[in-house]
């Protein structure tokens, strides 16, 4: 298959480049016009939170969607003439907007409790008739717009709530960024503008692919606006390191004698069966997300999969098209120092290896100490959701965070919402008992009254911690709440209370996710270490791997509770206040990290494996392997750190640290575990390396992902069509037809 797929591409490039060009127009445009909005449900199924929103939903529908807070404060006091000649007629359009079903002002009678002590802040609660996730994204811009205006007016006035902070979400751009970086790195490693260009067109045409495909994924998913960001980083990352890879090979097999012909021949049966190998990896695991049930997870897990595959297949017709336009020109436009290298040079890499295993005893202990150093943050790690008090203050949700707190208290940033499933007279009487006992409980702030429902079969009684949103006392109020608080107030009454709200639907997302979180890395760990013993042929390498893969990430999770902690470090990275760290995050890291340590895995160990099967010199090996595929996986993880670490410079909180993640990770993973751990292990086990049971070799079947058993062989489909570098369509030279077969080697 990928022998036709490359011949076809080459010899029909023309075609191939005018119909990816046709397919981004194209597919961009239907987005343009068809794609839906972006929603996010953080409901997790099964959850008492969820079950009170469904009662809502049944019940009580004029309660059961989102609110909105308007935050007012004048230094007169909300109660003079110049804060009412703005704060009413704010209210007055508000209320006219659609979705909002009314609106509790502080000057209303039912609202007097709305106002601070010292009168110079007071709030209105906007009523909606959907969740955040539905609210459409051009009103709750109205509201920003509104307030904005009367903020223009001599009032300060803020907005919060969760469909304002969807609204108000934007990224930087941060892919700029990285993209300028990738592009320098590429430009060194390559030496030539040309060189550099080609891995960059592949991975844009294929990112611009596959965000297009994710917009009209909305359609049909719920998929959150964050989807995107998500999306860019993943695709931009593998897209570029994928093309590197082929390019590398490519110009490695021009620079050792072969004609272009066979050079992209010979390039796609080696790098290009990686990439398939380590595209469907990435696939793989970003879909065993799906395990976690959550409502938002396949919307991000399907667009993420859109813009892999898309990348990927850039790199396996686009990249190979553009090589036969290249030719031997690939190199033109090039740095004045470049210097060519070849293959069997043994230059700083070579030396590294062989200085870490003359002491492979002691790199392995320093290696190991370095990883236990980044993983001991993992067990202070604060896992829950960021509240507005991390937002820039250049938001108006985090404004409004301030002036609640400063006026009310940081729990009145996140209400309960107990629901109950009857509001005759005698479920009233017994939620009055439940009121006064929730009163008295420590670590409440407020209790309102209990609400009947038009139907008198359902109620709803509001709570107000004491601590914030993301404090970790307001959890344990929650627990208590659930556990022992209200079961047994309303013990024999027979009202069954759930207790929900935005701030209790996080908590229980949390929860769910952590209970599923070991199960779904137990299992990509298990399909780790199959995969690798299929391709490898040895249980040690397998096994050495999949923990090797493990301690990595989670070292990269010990850097994130760190920098999340708000010290120094997150300084750094402008975290200035301690913050938890949504539990989607480690899972999302962990899907997307597992398919890109893969590829380094796959990359590096191959290229050991054949020098060993041609040697069968276990050093030797290790340090030709190493230095044969350093260069490349360094030029890689810059690459990859620059993409992700990019991230770090987005607003949005989660946005930042899955950036610091990813890029700690693939740092990590690139240094200490492949050139420190892996060569000083190989060296310890020596021939034991590649020891495989002959009854398990039976067994397992066997997956040749670096054409070790087939060289693709152009001549009879293409002829003599690829490039020399005289021009796009001229023949490879006397040289096709003369140069001697060559073994593959792999990158």
């Amino acid at each position: 298959m990928l022998k036709r797929i490359t011949s076809w591409s080459v010899q029909h490039r023309r075609v191939v480049v005018a119909a990816w060009l046709v397919l981004l127009v194209g597919i961009n445009v239907a987005a343009m016009a068809f794609g839906g909005e972006n929603r996010q449900d953080f409901l997790a199924p099964g959850s008492d939170s969820k079950a009170a929103v469904d009662l809502l939903d049944e019940r009580f529908p004029a309660q059961a969607g989102d609110t909105v807070t308007i935050v007012v404060r004048h230094d007169a006091g909300v109660a003079s003439a110049e804060a009412l000649a703005v704060a009413k007629p704010l209210v007055a359009q508000v209320r006219k907007l659609p979705h909002v079903v009314g609106v509790l002002a502080p000057w209303d009678r039912a609202g007097a409790a709305q106002v601070s002590a010292d009168g110079k802040t007071a709030y209105a609660t906007v009523q909606l008739d959907t969740t955040a996730a539905r609210f459409p994204t051009d009103v709750a811009k109205q509201m920003i717009d509104l307030a904005s205006d009367a903020r223009a007016a001599g009032t300060q006035v803020e907005m919060a709530g969760q469909a304002i902070d969807s609204a108000q979400s934007t990224s930087i751009g941060a892919e700029g960024p990285g993209l300028v970086v990738a592009a320098i790195v590429l430009l060194i490693v390559f030496g030539s503008l040309v060189a550099m260009g080609l891995p960059l067109a592949t991975a844009l045409f294929g990112v611009g692919v596959g965000l297009a495909t994710g917009q009209l994924l909305t359609l049909i998913l719920d998929v959150p606006d964050w989807a995107s960001s998500v999306a860019t980083m993943i695709g931009l990352g593998v897209g570029i390191d994928y093309a590197l890879l082929i390019v590398t090979r490519y110009r490695t097999e021009l620079a050792n004698g072969s004609s272009p012909r066979v050079a992209v021949a010979t390039a796609m049966a080696t790098a290009g069966r990686s990439v398939v190998f380590a595209g469907a990896t990435v696939v793989i695991s970003l879909l065993g997300m799906l395990t976690m049930t959550q409502p938002y997870v396949p919307g991000v897990a399907f667009s993420a999969v859109a813009t892999v595959l898309a990348v990927m297949l850039a790199a396996l017709t686009l990249l190979p098209a553009l090589l036969g336009f290249a030719g031997r020109s690939i190199d033109r436009l090039s740095l004045p120092f470049r210097r060519p290298t070849k293959a069997t040079e043994r230059g700083f890499w070579y030396r590294w290896s062989r200085a870490v295993q003359r002491r492979p005893i002691v790199t392995g202990l320093a290696g190991a100490i370095a990883l236990t150093v980044l993983i001991l943050p993992v067990f202070n790690m604060h896992l829950g959701f960021p509240d507005a008090g991390n937002d820039p203050t250049s938001l108006t949700t985090r404004r409004a965070y301030d002036l609640m707190t400063d006026g009310f208290g940081a729990g009145f940033n996140g209400t309960f919402i107990l629901v109950a499933d009857r509001g005759d007279p005698a479920a009233i009487a017994a939620l009055d008992r439940l009121e006064h006992t929730l009163s008295t409980t420590p670590g409440v702030a407020a209790v309102s009254p209990p609400v009947a429902s038009p139907s008198a079969d359902a109620a709803v009684i509001a709570l107000t911690p004491e601590a914030s949103p993301q404090d970790r006392t307001t959890t344990e109020l929650l627990s208590r709440l659930r556990r022992h608080v209200v079961p047994d107030a309303l013990a024999d009454s027979g009202v069954q209370v759930r207790v929900g709200g935005i701030t209790a639907s996080y908590v229980d997302q949390t929860t769910s996710i952590s209970s599923r979180l070991p199960i779904f890395i137990g299992a990509v760990i298990a399909l780790s270490f199959l995969l690798l013993l299929a391709v490898f042929r040895s249980v040690l390498v397998a096994l050495k791997a999949a923990i090797l893969n493990l301690l990595s990430i989670v070292a990269a999770y010990g850097v994130v509770a760190y920098a999340a902690e708000g010290g120094w470090f997150g300084h750094l990275f402008g975290i200035t206040t301690p913050t938890p760290i949504p539990a989607f995050i480690p899972m999302m890291m962990f899907a997307i990290l597992f398919g890109l340590s893969m590829d380094y895995e796959v990359f590096l160990l191959s290229r050991v494996r054949e020098e060993y099967v041609r040697t069968h010199d276990n050093a030797t090996a290790v340090a030709d392997g190493l230095a044969a595929t350093a260069k490349v996986i360094t030029a890689a993880a810059l690459i990859m750190t620059a993409v992700f670490g990019a991230f770090i410079l987005d607003p949005q909180i989660f946005l930042k640290i899955i950036g610091i993640g990813m890029a700690a990770a693939v740092i990590i993973d690139a240094t200490i575990i492949r050139l420190v751990l892996v060569p000083s292990t190989m060296e310890l086990l020596g021939d034991r390396n590649w020891w495989m049971p002959r009854w398990l070799d039976r067994i397992v079947p066997h997956l040749d992902i670096e054409g070790e058993h087939a060289v693709i062989d152009l001549g009879d489909e293409v002829g003599d069509e690829v490039g020399d570098g005289a021009g796009p369509d001229d023949g490879a030279g006397p040289e096709a037809e003369t140069a001697p077969p060559r073994e593959p080697l792999t990158v």
